[in-house]
């Protein structure tokens, strides 16, 4: 955030990259990922006890409707592609597999991988280059993910262009793959709601919808609770949404 509003009161064409991966959990290559993991340290008995976790693994699919008696199963198939889910090790393999993926990008501003979500900040002083460096930048990273085995979401990979106020938006097509990326007004980026404008009335009206909720709960229970249990209630429930952030 401070980079993009750095960028825009240096009178600099600023934009971002919101990409989503497709089924990316599932789609990782397992022994390239242990290959990665082995190149990062995870060596013998470690890399051992990672491939005996990862490795052999079967799953199977639950036919017809589960609510009817006649239910049945189909035959276990083995698992080749992807992590498993519902652990606490399945995001940290994913992050790890993506590590080396800001290593594409050559210019000053960061790729930012966040899960399945990575973004990218660009800005430029000249906006003829503006739409020629994120029509490149778009490009380096699918071909990344294509060669690991993983594909953009192009329905929810979004273009936000961010400027002032009195400022002219530009006319701005980027494509990739022949698919054209959509533009946006506003999106969400690590739990804050961005607008275009950077007006921040979007993520305003959200915030007030859950302090309200908030409001509403810490009222109901405060006939019942002490003055130390309603401050620990505060904090994660009130203070945290009203605090989270704050930059300045």
């Amino acid at each position: 955030m401070n980079e993009m509003l750095l960028a825009l009161n240096n009178k600099l064409t600023v934009g971002g990259i919101f990409c989503d991966l497709e089924k990316a959990f599932v789609s990782i290559n397992l022994d390239t990922l242990l290959s990665i993991c082995e190149f990062y340290g995870f060596r013998d008995n470690t890399n051992a006890l990672l491939r005996s976790y990862l490795s052999d693994r079967y799953q199977r699919v639950l036919l017809n409707n589960s609510s009817s008696n006649n239910t049945s199963f189909s035959e276990c198939g083995k698992i080749k592609h992807g992590v498993p889910q519902g652990s606490i090790l399945h995001l940290l393999f994913f992050l790890i597999y993506i590590n080396d993926l800001p290593n594409i990008i050559t210019d000053p501003s960061k790729l930012i991988p966040f899960a399945d979500d990575t973004s990218k900040i660009i800005t430029n002083p000249s906006p003829s280059k503006f739409k020629e460096d994120i029509n490149n930048i778009i490009d380096n990273i699918n071909d990344w993910f294509r060669d690991n085995s993983l594909s953009l979401n192009f329905d929810k990979t979004y273009f936000l262009q961010l400027r002032l106020k009195n400022s002219h938006e530009i006319n701005i097509k980027i494509s990739c793959d022949n698919k054209l990326i959509k533009e946006t007004k506003n999106t969400k980026i690590f739990g804050l709601d961005i607008e275009s404008s950077l007006s921040w009335k979007h993520h305003i009206e959200q915030i007030m919808f859950k302090l309200n909720r908030a409001c509403y709960a810490i009222r109901y229970v405060k006939h019942f609770m002490s003055q130390d249990t309603l401050r620990t209630i505060y904090f994660p429930y009130f203070h945290y949404i009203l605090s989270y952030g704050i930059i300045f």
